[in-house]
């Protein structure tokens, strides 16, 4: 199985959780030494690290092969990299449009491309994208909203096309958690660290923030065979904050 993005954060605690659960993991990121260092710290049986841009098709098409011919095949795909070029519209240039863009749809695109032949072919394949509350409208984000909703789009239409051949489709969109990305978005809105975490505690019903594994446990349910009658879903894992 394929996690992108996967050398920190809901990446390598969404691979951490497969290996545990026994599967061949391959632990995609940009940087290579990163990703590598990142499988060999996963205790797993079978685990390898792959430097992969995912805007890239030639770089993508490498992976994907490298990938099948390493672990034997791909059963799995966790779109998971992403990036946040945040800005109010007025300030938000072309760049941090087209950077974002290209990393969470393009790469979901053009990864879901690359695996869905072998998955037609063994009529068996499971695809967790992931996307974020932030698709329902998020100040200073614009880029990174569209993105995400495009992901649930994507998402519903990958799970009609390829449905009768076996393959189940569904973005896991999580709410806040604590991650290295989110903890940058406090720095730069010269917030404490702590103070920003409590404050989006307070902001949902269960007065927590999320943590990386428990994103990894949704998107572990929707690749399992225990969710073989769900598609085409969207999973809010936000501790109600959406409700």
């Amino acid at each position: 199985m394929i996690v992108t993005g996967a050398a920190r954060g809901i990446g390598a605690a969404t691979a951490r959780r497969f290996a545990e659960e026994g599967a061949a993991v391959a632990v995609l990121d940009l940087d290579e030494g990163q990703a590598a260092a990142a499988a060999a710290d996963l205790g797993a049986t079978k685990a390898i690290g792959i430097g992969c841009d995912v805007s890239d098709a030639a770089s993508v098409d490498a992976a994907v092969e490298r990938v099948v011919e390493e672990l034997g095949g791909v059963h799995v795909l966790v779109n998971n990299a992403g990036i946040t070029r945040d800005n109010l519209l007025f300030k938000m240039t072309e760049g941090d449009w087209d950077a974002v863009m290209g990393v969470h749809l393009k790469g979901a695109f053009l990864m879901t491309k690359a695996v869905q032949k072998h998955f037609v072919e063994q009529k068996y394949g499971k695809v967790v994208n992931l996307s974020s509350i932030s698709a329902l409208g998020s100040r200073g984000q614009a880029n990174y909203s569209a993105a995400k909703m495009g992901i649930q789009g994507f998402t519903r239409t990958l799970a009609i096309e390829l449905g009768p051949f076996g393959v189940n489709a569904n973005a896991v969109a999580p709410g806040f958690v604590v991650t290295e990305m989110t903890d940058d978005t406090a720095r730069r809105l010269k917030m404490d660290v702590d103070e920003f975490r409590a404050m989006n505690a307070e902001a949902n019903p269960v007065r927590r923030v999320g943590q990386v594994e428990d994103i990894a446990a949704a998107v572990t349910f929707l690749a399992s065979d225990e969710a073989s009658y769900v598609t085409g879903q969207t999973l809010y894992v936000d501790g109600g904050r959406t409700l």
